[in-house]
C-alpha cells in the first residue's frame, strides 16, 4: 500500500479522530511552527487492509491569538495528511473587519461598473 490517507471523523475537545490508510509502520505525528508537538495513538482494526484508527490529542500550547495550523504528517514519507486550523483572539477580528470593508468596496466597484455596461447596453 503506497498511497496514504489520513480521514477525519471528529475533532471534539481537542482530540481529532480519524482513519489512516497506510503502510503498516506509519505513524502521524501533529507539527505546529516547524516542531512536534504530538504524536497520534494509533490503533489497527481487524484485517491487514482495514483503516488504522487514528487519535491525537492536541495540546493546549498551540492555542494563541491569530491564525494557528496544526499540519498532521506521516512519520514515513513526512507528507502532510491533513490539517487543523484554529482561529482566535481580537487580532482576527481586526482582520475579519478589515477584510469585509475591502470586499464590500469591491462589491460597490463592481455594481457600479455593471450599471454602466447596462446603460451602454440599452443606448
Amino acid at each position: 500500500m503506497s498511497e496514504e490517507t489520513l480521514v477525519r471523523l471528529t475533532l471534539r475537545e481537542g482530540r481529532y479522530e480519524g482513519e489512516l490508510t497506510a503502510a503498516h509502520d506509519t505513524g502521524i505525528e501533529a507539527v505546529h511552527e516547524g516542531r512536534v508537538v504530538a504524536a497520534a495513538r494509533l490503533v489497527r482494526e481487524r484485517g491487514e487492509d482495514a483503516p488504522v484508527r487514528v487519535s491525537l490529542d492536541l495540546p493546549a500550547e498551540v492555542l494563541s491569538d491569530g491564525v494557528q495550523v496544526v499540519a498532521l504528517r506521516s512519520t514515513v514519507t513526512g507528507s502532510v495528511l491533513d490539517r487543523v486550523t484554529f482561529l482566535a483572539g481580537d487580532a482576527l477580528e481586526e482582520d475579519l473587519r478589515a477584510e469585509i470593508a475591502l470586499l464590500r468596496d469591491e462589491l460597490e466597484m463592481l455594481k457600479t461598473a455593471f450599471r454602466r455596461h447596462v446603460s451602454a447596453q440599452e443606448r
